[in-house]
């Protein structure tokens, strides 16, 4: 073993018990491994930020939009109340999770998938009050199991196709890889339900100042339309919504004559609506109900794009104390509009323009967002956050999930590689204003693109220095003097702890001539051994580096990078005690 070499291993093995440890953030290890194979001389300064412009790097941080933008769309939420409405418990949430991103990965890129799915994951995790810690890591996995029944539904699976081709002249077949990638899959889906629990539960980091400043008792104006979907629903339709967390105070008749609110009291054109509880529970509650918020005027008819809403609480000295905003004609002689008011400890039922200002109320105004804060100075009021709500907006949920589709659609018929559909895909979601241009830089998550980054350099020097030729030969050397059953499970094993340092894609084209000469020599048939490099680099559940669906989970769930072992550990062991006798059973030595 040559000093590169030495210094390639050592620098590895470092960098992973840093982040197993945990006393540094992990996009911090990252920077300083980096740093550290230019300072010793194992990544050169022409390859040292090639991670930046990786596929797996644009992947991820465009994937990250596209879910963004379904999630925005509220589509995914009108899906589940659908065909899962009675799903409450973390359990049976995350069965139907975990199942159904399995069986669609099978036939879609797994990061489609699981990007289709996660905007469902966080839904249900509010429903049951649970964090989405607990969905999230068994959805990603699921997707890697998902991914092995079919030969389109990962990459690995394609490449070993093209092995085999090149060795035997036949290639795998689409169904080929079923038997024993669906068995895996049942087995996995199994071991996921049932211990689930030995993730610990997790928040994001990074969730902002919104998610400290919560005010949960806004009141807000919506009204009833002529053409409204809204007419002949009742009142339980619209508060179920909400999922507990708003609901209706009071009903104004077209005439001006107030109703009981009661859960069956069905809404006619022309009713207004008074609505208190949390901001996104109102937001849900006007948009997904075919509701128009009373008071929202100039954005409908310009670039909403421009238009934000903030926070704001009203200060001591605030003109505004005393007067309603009817009174003050707030949007003709600002351009704001009131979305919603706030007062401690006090449920209103006055209509929403109707309500006399106090010190200390938190109001939700939208207006140009060039324009909000000289608005707020001028009327004394002091800016909390910014909210991403679109109460009253108007809202095509059907324009993201058909972006999303095309760029799997063209991915997995081979028209278009994955990066380039994804980004394409998140530049769609921009154009066709699925989100605001001013959003998508937050939900690019830095701290993972950033690890990520300098990750792809540092796994990277196994290869360049000949680490991958020194484990080769090792394992050639131990799989000579093993029972076939043994050889298989080697070469399974060794891709499992070789993708995270060289991705799965690369772990195969490295591993599998491997795995074939070894099995020629052994007078064994090449299939299963091949079929074991798959399975091996397509499941690599130890760490958030080796694949990027375990990458796209980790900021969303607020994961550390030791977590994955937790639950990854015994899946990965459950997968070789499971694929060795399936591989031997289906494909014979």
């Amino acid at each position: 073993m040559t000093l590169q070499q030495s210094l390639a291993f050592l620098l590895i093995g470092a960098m992973m018990v840093a982040f197993i440890w945990g006393r540094w953030r992990y996009d911090v290890v990252a920077v300083a491994a980096l740093l550290a194979s230019l300072a010793i001389g194992v990544v050169s300064p022409a390859e040292a930020f090639s991670g930046f412009s990786d596929d797996i790097v644009i992947i991820v941080g465009s994937a990250l939009i596209v879910s963004a933008a379904v999630s925005r769309s509220g589509i995914m939420e009108v899906a589940v109340r659908r065909f899962a409405p009675n799903i409450s418990g973390p359990r049976a949430q995350l069965i139907l999770l975990v199942t159904v991103v399995a069986v669609l990965s099978a036939f879609v890129k797994n990061i489609g998938a699981l990007a289709i799915m996660m905007p469902i994951a966080f839904q249900m995790a509010r429903r049951s009050g649970v964090s989405p810690s607990l969905f999230l890591m068994p959805m990603a996995f699921a997707s890697l199991l998902g991914g092995l029944m079919t030969q389109i539904g990962t990459s690995p699976n394609i490449i070993v196709s093209r092995v085999r081709m090149e060795l035997t002249g036949e290639a795998f077949s689409m169904f080929d890889y079923t038997p024993v990638g669906l068995a895996l899959t049942v087995v996995g889906v199994i071991f996921l339900a049932l211990f689930y629990k030995l993730l610990p539960v997790r928040q994001r980091e990074t969730q902002g100042l919104d998610s400290a400043v919560e005010i949960k008792n806004y009141t807000t104006e919506a009204r009833v339309t002529e053409d409204s979907s809204a007419i002949g629903r009742t009142i339980g339709d619209i508060q179920a919504l909400a999922d507990g967390r708003g609901m209706v105070t009071r009903i104004v008749g077209a005439g001006g004559r107030p109703r009981t609110p009661l859960p069956d009291a069905k809404l006619r054109a022309g009713d207004i609506l008074l609505i208190a509880g949390e901001p996104e529970a109102l937001d849900k509650m006007v948009n997904q109900s075919g509701l128009v918020f009373s008071e929202r005027r100039g954005a409908a008819t310009k670039d909403a794009a421009d238009f934000g809403v903030i926070e704001a609480v009203i200060g001591e000295s605030s003109g505004l104390i005393g007067a309603t905003a009817q009174e003050l004609t707030l949007f003709d002689r600002t351009g704001l509009n009131l979305l919603a008011v706030s007062r401690r400890e006090e449920r209103f039922t006055e209509r929403l323009g109707q309500i006399r200002f106090q010190n200390g109320d938190v109001i939700l105004i939208q207006g140009h967002i060039k324009r909000l804060p000289e608005l707020l100075r001028e009327w004394d009021c002091l800016p909390l956050v910014e909210r991403g709500l679109r109460l009253g907006s108007i809202r095509n949920g059907l324009v993201p999930l058909v972006i999303l589709a095309i760029a799997m659609g063209a991915s997995a018929l081979g028209l278009v590689p994955v990066a380039p559909a994804f980004f394409a895909a998140a530049v769609a979601m921009v154009l066709s204003r699925a989100i605001p241009l001013r959003d998508v830089y937050n939900q690019l998550d830095a701290p993972i693109l950033i690890m990520l980054a300098c990750l792809i350099p540092v796994a990277d020097s196994l290869r360049t220095t000949g680490g991958t030729e020194i484990i080769a030969g090792w394992l050639s050397l131990t799989a000579s003097t093993l029972p076939g059953w043994g050889a298989l499970a080697l070469i399974m094993v060794a891709a499992m702890a070789v993708t995270p340092f060289l991705n799965n894609a690369a772990t195969v084209l490295v591993m599998a001539p491997i795995a074939a000469t070894f099995a020629t020599e052994l007078g064994y048939q090449p299939e299963a051994f091949l079929l074991a490099v798959a399975i091996g680099a397509g499941c690599d559940f130890l760490t958030p580096i080796g694949h990027q669906c375990n990458t796209l989970v980790m900021g969303p769930g607020g994961y550390k990078f030791g977590d994955y072992w937790r639950l990854g550990a015994p899946l990965s062991l459950i997968v070789v005690l499971v694929a060795v006798p399936m591989l031997m059973l289906v494909w014979p030595f």
